[in-house]
């Protein structure tokens, strides 16, 4: 073999797997283009050792050889940047496209939560029914305020952030079917209406309210959330639009759930510390109260505000 012609035939690759060695950014192509540069200059570093092995090119060759290696398991190495890019374009972009649908869900529900409490308020012979009997007031409110305490925080945290998670998730992925969505919210809205009936009428209202405001913000929100997403999902292959199949509009709002579900998660692990650590706390109401509802608003100006400014950016539009 003509070592000369064959360093002349390759060199060009090699000195372009050199520059690419020498980058510390690199684009999803430059990476590809990489390890295929590499896996040719190792080929080559074989022939030449094997038929003729000049100590000077092999030398060369099996430092860019090792360069190459070293490069390829840096850029495999763990990045941020989809998390990242998750956080601050997929889910917020998600959550704005499908923003009618969770307003309207809880404006819905917060309406008739508030309506159903007005209405055994009225008629306190439902809340008789529902509890078996007159609940007696002051061991009402201590039930209600020690279930905060009864166990350790950390106990307490980990048992509501599952719950809280399976309940959204349930919402999602029950969409499709539309109707076990109207139901998970229903019990979930009837069992908190009713024990805030129960404790306006033992004249305790504003220790419902001190209780329910820190962590109930945010929580009932993204159950909101999970329940109108899941809706839309639904919706998608009932009347999927002029430009898309049933299976295409389903499977692209399924998507959009998938991120909604993901960011869910993480929602209600705040709502799960506030829960947890905030709303027993010593700190007086008014902090207790402005901390969960200071962190609601940011999330709704991360929803709605954010959402429409990035949810015509590239990466938004590769989810959809």
């Amino acid at each position: 073999m003509d070592l000369d012609a064959y360093v002349a035939e390759h060199g060009g690759e090699w000195r372009r797997l050199e520059v690419l060695v020498a980058r510390h950014r690199l684009t999803a192509a430059e990476v590809d283009e990489m390890v295929l540069l590499y896996q040719r200059a190792a080929t080559h570093l074989s022939i030449v050792r094997s038929r003729t092995p000049d100590p000077v090119v092999l030398a060369d060759l099996s430092r860019l050889v090792l360069a190459g290696r070293a490069a390829i398991n840096r850029s495999e190495r763990m990045s941020w940047r989809p998390v990242a890019a998750f956080f601050t374009v997929g889910l917020p972009a998600a959550l704005y496209r499908t923003r009618r649908w969770w307003l309207t869900v809880m404006v819905v529900m917060v309406g008739a939560a508030w309506g159903l409490i007005a209405y055994v308020q009225r008629y306190p012979a439902v809340l008789e029914a529902w509890f078996g009997a007159h609940p007696d007031e002051a061991a009402l409110v201590e039930q209600f305020v020690g279930y905060y305490s009864e166990y350790r925080a950390e106990t307490f945290f980990s048992a509501v952030w599952v719950n809280n998670a399976m309940l959204a998730v349930q919402c999602l992925a029950s969409g499709v079917l539309i109707l076990p969505v109207f139901y998970l919210l229903a019990t979930n809205l009837i069992s908190i209406a009713m024990m805030g009936a129960a404790m306006f009428d033992a004249g305790a209202g504003d220790v419902y309210l001190t209780y329910i405001a820190p962590h109930g913000f945010l929580e009932l929100t993204a159950i909101f959330i999970g329940g109108g997403v899941g809706l839309r999902i639904g919706w998608s292959w009932i009347a999927p639009g002029p430009l898309l199949t049933r299976r295409e509009s389903l499977v692209a709002w399924a998507r959009q759930g998938m991120i909604v579900a993901v960011g869910l998660v993480v929602v209600l692990l705040v709502s799960g510390i506030l829960e947890a650590y905030v709303t027993p706390s010593a700190l007086p109401a008014p902090v207790r109260v402005g901390i969960g509802a200071l962190l609601w608003v940011g999330f709704l100006l991360y929803a709605l505000v954010w959402g429409r400014r990035v949810q015509s950016r590239p990466e938004a539009l590769s989810n959809r």
